[in-house]
């Protein structure tokens, strides 16, 4: 019992402490038609060099995902995935110019019982993207209606600019954290139109997260919970 409670510990939120696991995907920021494009997806705290192994302890509750790629003519397409040692492998060939947005999600996760940190009772959903660019730029496609993204707008500086949506809708003053490798973080926050700019001052991968809390209460594999706690994770590669 009490491996199992440390498990349920690692996987879910900033609660008991100021970082928490989170699901986000890896690959090449630039893609070229014709040519394979690899995706990885992990499971960890990126900045802290945390990657859990997928036959570990914490990997297997978060594994139950669907990984799409979604070209710039918006078809959507399910990516089949392979079990590596510490992350899951998928990959695609672009056929077009523009942006393909890589998109996972993961709704299926086990309601957790925090009431003893005064917390509650609460069922995760996982939403992570990434952006591929064959060519013209653009915006990044969005695909979780029922949760949360973050949506990259296309930018000609260098300075990047994300939109926060949450069932479709921009969500205002809202946390955003910018993680890189190292233990460097950023903390941001939203606007009015649920839009933030930062600088990108390294060539080297960001990993941005934000989350936000669902007061709806329901019921999942027979267990009730209180509300739903979502967590949206975007990477950026230069």
């Amino acid at each position: 019992m009490k491996k199992f409670i440390a498990t349920l510990l690692l996987i879910t939120l900033p609660v008991l402490s100021a970082s928490a696991h989170y699901l986000w995907i890896e690959t090449n920021g630039t893609g070229a038609l014709g040519q394979t494009q690899e995706v990885r997806v992990h499971y960890g705290e990126y900045t802290y060099g945390v990657i859990e192994k997928v036959e570990g302890e914490a990997f297997p509750l978060v594994s139950k995902f669907t990984l799409w790629v979604i070209a710039p003519d918006g078809t959507k397409t399910e990516l089949g995935k392979k079990a590596k040692e510490d992350h899951y492998l998928a990959s695609f060939t672009p056929s077009q110019k523009g942006v393909y947005t890589i998109a996972l999600n993961n709704n299926e996760i086990d309601v957790i019982d925090y009431t003893q940190y005064d917390f509650g009772i609460f069922k995760t959903h996982y939403h992570s993207t990434a952006k591929v660019q064959v060519g013209a730029d653009g915006d990044t496609k969005t695909a979780n209606p029922n949760g949360i993204v973050v949506k990259q707008l296309k930018n000609d500086g260098e300075e990047i600019k994300l939109q926060v949506l949450y069932k479709g809708e921009p969500i205002a003053k809202n946390e955003l954290k910018v993680y890189v490798s190292d233990l460097w973080s950023k903390t941001l926050c939203t606007d009015d139109n649920g839009e933030v700019s930062f600088a990108l001052p390294w060539d080297t991968q960001y990993i941005v997260e934000t989350t936000t809390k669902e007061e709806m209460p329901g019921t999942y594999n027979g267990e009730d919970y209180e509300f739903i706690w979502h967590c949206a994770t975007y990477c950026i590669k230069r």
